[in-house]
């Protein structure tokens, strides 16, 4: 319970680390970081997503 509440808070500052952390390094990890620089509320939706599911 801790672990995910931890992780939602980092979403929602750090997307990339909080997906770091949840499913390492993949394709979601470069996703997110380009979703970062791009826009950052896309990168956090996604994060949160993958965080939670």
């Amino acid at each position: 319970m801790d672990n995910k509440l931890v992780l939602i808070i980092l979403s929602l500052f750090l997307p990339p680390i909080a997906v770091f952390l949840k499913a390492s390094v993949g394709k979601d990890l470069i996703i997110n970081i380009v979703l970062c620089f791009i826009f950052f509320i896309p990168a956090v939706i996604h994060s949160l997503w993958l965080c939670t599911r």
